[in-house]
């Protein structure tokens, strides 16, 4: 009897401990529930409507001393709190009023480590945090990502480049996708990525408020998991000696950052998409990034801009050699005045790459300025970023004699801990100079754009570009970004071809170049696709044929009040309503199959609408810079038939009358 009782009592220890190792958050709408347990391993499982979506994952990190996450948790402290406030965005990309509600739990643990979960209505993130004293060097993070199923999986995964280790990319590749268990070890994928169960919620794997550390890479191992992967220390660096001069780590250290013993590390963020439409318009990535470090950004000036380069200046019908020089950048800055653009950018080949003191002998710099100023049209300048590194001081200092206000650096290619370290930099350095910046060759945002409001936007994305020399930037591709690119933040596609082809007429020339997509699609990424600075690439000479379509580019704003995903089929099309002021504008995508959709105008407040209306025209499929332009006057009581060609698209403005 004294054995049973014992026994009994040992068992009833054992499941009070358990649950007291137990905690359990929900939304604010009561649908998505985390369980976090600390016992052996500090784990979290995640469930939508009762049923587990993210099975039970493991949380930890060590640092080189030996003290890991884990070992404090045999007497873990649990609080929890609710928030429920609002975010006024002053570069909104998606939505000036952000509502920012959740509950949150934090776990402290007695050996100076601490994790905090958030719960939202539409995903969940927890982030480390650590209270010792000096500095510490973090040896590894463990952050799994286990799921019930061995569901879809959609990823961008690193080409290994030439001469060069496996965590050096520009972070542009296409979409594979694979089940969870044909991913291995060898794959690195770079996020966002998306998970896709067919009978459950999509959930969306990234990051938010990376800073001072090594941005997170996933991979596999055959199971249906995705585990956290980070580019170790760079221990040696070498310069190359090239066109587009970089800075590579030629040696690894052990570990992954030297670092504050005290901080917040970052958010491992996972979104949660019942239905496809709740994709395209997400935006908990910026919800959780680090308030504005930018007290006054009343200088922070969104807006449409112009750029030569992808064309390569190969405009016509003009009195002149067209080129890098004076009079094609003068023709650029016609064009943006003609049809309501902010600002051109002179990309690279304005000055020598690896010195921008060095500057072309065919430009005349006070003469490109002084025109530019007279015509109320900003100019902005492409930089090379390991040249901007060495010369970065004289060289904001010249830009803003000079009048610019916006630059591009370009070709990082990495993420570690001393690359991400280079963005802070830099974006504290335009911050004083009122210089707006963008970085190409670069990761997703990560919420950077919240941080830096003048960070106006990131590439990280396959883009136009690619039309260059390739056929990667297919129609199911740019349908693909809306739905799992455009988690992390704005993107460059730098959207706008003007010659369009099908599959079949399709060549990649650098001197005529063309999208795989109707010249539809390109003008309604100028409203599917988040960039409060929005490049428009295609060839001006052939845009100043075509007035009426500029005019109707011209006029889509880059930043909105709201937006509102009407329709969307991951990979297959999306439809999305954006407002600004008391207009709407309407842009929808489609992949490579032809289809009909119809759309209500329900959202549209009462009274009548001025509808311009842009849809692919009859002939699309053969050719398809085909397109018809017409006006109508819409109510809410309306619907729209979008009749989209294979690679189509569709935009509308519609003016409150």
């Amino acid at each position: 009897m004294r054995k049973l009782l014992l026994l009994n009592f040992l068992l009833l220890s054992l499941t009070c401990a358990r649950a007291q190792a137990t905690r359990e958050i929900s939304s604010p709408d009561g649908t998505i529930k985390l369980i976090a347990r600390a016992d052996d391993r500090l784990r979290y499982s995640i469930y939508f409507k009762n049923q587990l979506i993210v099975s039970p994952s493991e949380i930890d990190m060590a640092l080189s001393d030996g003290k890991k996450l884990s070992d404090g948790l045999s007497k873990p402290q649990f609080t929890v709190r609710s928030v429920n406030e609002t975010i006024v965005s002053s570069v909104p990309e998606k939505r000036t009023h952000i509502p920012d509600r959740y509950k949150e739990l934090k776990i402290t643990l007695p050996n100076a480590f601490v994790v905090i979960f958030r719960v939202y209505n539409d995903g969940v993130a927890y982030r480390i945090a650590t209270s010792f004293p000096g500095n510490i060097t973090i040896r590894s993070e463990t952050a799994a990502f286990r799921f019930p199923a061995n569901h879809p999986v959609y990823f961008p995964e690193v080409a290994p480049p030439s001469g060069m280790d496996i965590y050096h990319t520009s972070f542009e590749e296409p979409y594979t996708i694979k089940p969870l268990e044909q991913i291995h070890a060898k794959n690195l994928l770079f996020s966002p990525i998306l998970v896709a169960p067919k009978d459950s919620p999509k959930i969306g794997i990234t990051e938010s408020d990376l800073e001072d550390y090594p941005g997170m890479f996933l991979s596999g191992n055959a199971e249906k998991a995705l585990f956290g992967h980070f580019a170790p220390y760079p221990a040696e660096e070498t310069e190359t000696k090239e066109l587009y001069s970089t800075r590579y780590v030629s040696k690894r250290a052990d570990f992954l950052a030297k670092t504050k013993g005290t901080r917040v590390f970052p958010w491992r963020v996972l979104i949660i998409a019942p239905e496809d439409k709740d994709l395209p318009g997400n935006d908990l990535v910026y919800r959780l990034a680090s308030p504005s470090r930018v007290p006054d950004v009343s200088w922070v000036k969104p807006g449409k801009a112009t750029d030569e380069w992808i064309i390569t200046s190969n405009i016509f019908n003009v009195p002149f050699k067209s080129g890098i020089n004076t009079a094609t950048y003068k023709y650029y800055i016609d064009f943006a005045k003609r049809f309501g653009f902010e600002r051109i950018m002179m990309d690279a080949g304005w000055s020598d790459n690896n010195d921008l003191f060095k500057i072309n002998p065919d430009i005349n710099m006070d003469e490109i300025m002084a025109y530019a100023k007279s015509k109320g049209i900003g100019v902005s300048m492409w930089t090379l970023a390991l040249t901007l590194d060495k010369q970065l001081e004289p060289a904001l200092a010249q830009f803003s004699k000079w009048g610019v206000d916006f630059i591009m650096t370009d070709f990082i290619n990495r993420d570690d801990q001393k690359a991400v370290q280079f963005y802070y930099k830099i974006a504290e350095a335009c911050a004083r100079h009122k210089i707006m910046l963008m970085f190409h060759g670069a990761f997703k945002p990560a919420g950077f754009n919240r941080t830096f409001p003048h960070a106006i936007a990131r590439e990280a994305v396959l883009g136009s570009e690619y039309n260059m020399w390739s056929a990667k930037a297919t129609p199911d591709h740019n349908v693909l970004l809306a739905f799992i690119r455009m988690l992390a933040g704005p993107l460059d596609y730098e959207p706008g071809m003007l010659n369009n082809a099908t599959p079949k007429g399709f060549h990649a020339m650098p001197e005529n170049v063309m999208s795989l997509t109707t010249r539809t699609q390109q003008l309604a990424m100028f409203v599917v696709y988040e960039s409060p600075i929005q490049f428009f690439a295609g060839n001006p000479s052939q845009g100043m044929k075509e007035p009426a379509f500029m005019e109707l580019l011209g006029s889509v704003p880059t930043v909105w009040d709201t937006t509102r995903v009407l329709d969307a089929r991951l990979g297959d099309y999306v439809v999305t309503a954006r407002k600004r002021g008391s207009d709407w504008f309407i842009g929808a995508l489609n992949d490579s199959t032809a289809r009909e959709l119809i759309i209500p105008l329900n959202f549209l407040p009462e009274g009548n609408f001025q509808a311009t209306i842009c849809e692919d025209g009859a002939n699309a499929d053969r050719y398809p810079a085909d397109y018809r332009i017409s006006e109508a006057i819409l109510t809410s009581k309306n619907t729209l038939t979008l009749k989209l060609a294979p690679g189509g698209g569709f935009m509308a403005r519609l003016r409150r009358q």
